[in-house]
């Protein structure tokens, strides 16, 4: 059964000039396209979640660069403040490893041009070479999960994973793209994903706008759900991957990971190779970004919680690579993720700049 090709929302575009991002705070009441001309205000939107999701923070991050050097033309000091603004983009957010794999990028690109004004163009350009390979290779991606899933029963996923959190199409979601257009699913499941809702505000919004049935559930009704059969696979993104397999993804993965297994479902991560950090030795050294108490505290503004209550607010958990039956990339599947079969995914640096752009 073939279904009509789902992919039609795109969240980062530049333009005259200024880098626009739909702002994902905003949704789903209200697509809200914000403008942006400097890297210090990008690196203010990553940080307060304008714009979230690895592959996205990398892109925008990269955009963000482009805006520095803009800002620096005119200035015989352009390469200091350049160089002051990516630092600045560095520290919007610590765990998703795509953003400084972008900004490193960058700052090579920068290091190489001769004047500001040479720094500007290429700079552009490889941002945007950068956007075009993250679709292409989700799509890519999305076409080698969606062979993994056996026909007829349902998916579960966790937080955003779709176009919103990439340039365009989908990790984890364009897995779940791809294999509902081939027929290959039978029906979509999203977690709420508290505090900030991205299941049920974000991934339930980019479905049911691509016209793919989507039954929204609190994080809590995920066992029993595993539990009844209804469902084959539970596919998750990432935000870093360390080089033996641990995978830090959005608060609330490690728990679904150990009840995916409870109950015999298969766990599936889905991300491109650039979340990989292969410096990582183990999940143990990843970064684990604490949040403000009132996201916990507090719903849409309104406080729920009990005056003098405090609130733990870790945005992300590291489910262990023994709990994960594969990893899917743009470059190939590794199933039993080890040191040794993730290492395979490596490109050598001159493969490796020629498919990201940098």
């Amino acid at each position: 059964m073939n279904r009509e090709h789902s992919d039609t929302i795109r969240p980062i575009r530049f333009r005259e000039g200024a880098l626009q991002l739909l702002d994902q705070r905003r949704l789903p009441q209200e697509s809200v396209w914000q403008t942006y001309q400097d890297a210090p205000a990008v690196a203010v939107a990553i940080r307060d979640m304008v714009v979230r999701g690895a592959p996205a923070i990398g892109i925008t991050a990269a955009f963000g660069v482009v805006l520095a050097c803009q800002c620096a033309t005119g200035h015989d000091d352009w390469r200091a403040r350049v160089a002051a603004d990516i630092e600045t983009l560095r520290g919007s957010r610590p765990t998703a490893v795509n953003l400084f794999w972008a900004l490193d990028r960058m700052q090579a690109v920068v290091a190489a041009s001769e004047s500001v004004d040479a720094a500007v163009s290429e700079t552009r350009a490889v941002a945007e070479r950068m956007l075009e390979a993250d679709i292409a290779g989700n799509r890519q991606l999305g076409a080698l999960g969606a062979q993994l899933i056996e026909p007829g029963r349902g998916v579960l996923t966790h937080c955003n994973t779709g176009s919103l959190a990439t340039g365009g199409y989908g990790t984890a979601l364009g897995v779940i793209r791809a294999a509902w257009d081939a027929g290959r699913i039978k029906e979509v499941f999203a977690d709420e994903t508290r505090p900030w809702l991205q299941g049920s505000r974000l991934t339930a919004w980019e479905l049911v706008h691509d016209g793919i049935p989507v039954q929204v559930l609190c994080e809590g009704a995920a066992a029993s759900l595993l539990r009844s059969g209804r469902v084959g696979w539970v596919i998750v993104g990432a935000d870093r991957i360390a080089a033996n397999g641990d995978t830090a993804n959005k608060i609330g993965t490690y728990g679904l990971a150990l009840l995916a297994r409870a109950h015999g479902v298969r766990f599936m991560v889905a991300a491109p190779v650039a979340t990989i950090d292969f410096e990582m030795a183990d999940g143990s050294g990843i970064p684990i970004e604490q949040r403000g108490e009132d996201e916990v505290l507090a719903l849409a503004g309104q406080r729920v919680a009990a005056e003098g209550a405090r609130g733990y607010n870790p945005a992300f958990d590291v489910t262990p690579a023994d709990l994960i039956d594969a990893i899917v990339t743009e470059r190939g599947v590794v199933e039993a993720p080890t040191r040794e079969r993730l290492a395979t995914l490596r490109a050598p640096a001159a493969a490796e700049s020629a498919t990201t752009g940098a």
